[in-house]
């Protein structure tokens, strides 16, 4: 018999060349196998370039849209275009700055230099918990290793099932 499924997950990629068409996407089919692995059902994986505007429109749509879990991927680091952080913090309700610490350490730790360095946040927006990962496939890697026994506990308590 399968596991049940934990919720729902939306992936958004932010990379200018990517949401331009450019270059082809090399992280969203990984983050999509990661939660499935983890009885996520992904709805889809969404582009977006490194703009304020955009992230916190896919990301606003995401949390309207009622998926449980939102992780972004890329343009957490310290260039001009790097804005994920910023436009996530425009969305989110409540910061949980200790699974974020732990994503930059453990990231840091396995020797991903993106993740460690990562201005990325994890939070609540509604009922939706959303991350931001750095973009390698080493933090990405890392970074669900990290949150995949976290999220089922805050999903849990963000439906009230736990109370």
């Amino acid at each position: 018999m399968a596991d049940p499924q934990i919720g729902r997950a939306l992936v958004v990629i932010v990379d200018d060349r990517v949401a331009g068409g450019e270059r082809s996407d090399t992280t969203g089919p990984l983050v999509r196998e990661l939660l499935e692995e983890a009885n996520f059902l992904v709805d889809g994986v969404v582009f977006a370039p490194g703009d304020l505007v955009a992230i916190r429109s896919a990301l606003n749509t995401a949390v309207i849209g009622g998926v449980d879990l939102v992780v972004t991927v890329g343009g957490t680091g310290v260039s001009p275009r790097d804005v994920t952080p910023d436009a996530t913090q425009g969305v989110l309700d409540r910061p949980i700055p200790g699974i974020a610490e732990a994503v930059r350490a453990s990231g840091l730790a396995a020797g991903a230099v993106d993740a460690g360095l990562s201005r990325g946040l994890v939070g609540v927006s509604g009922s939706t918990l959303v991350v931001n990962l750095a973009p390698s496939r080493a933090a990405v890697r890392d970074g669900m290793a990290t949150l995949t026994p976290l999220v089922p506990h805050v999903i849990s308590e963000l439906s009230g099932l736990d109370a």
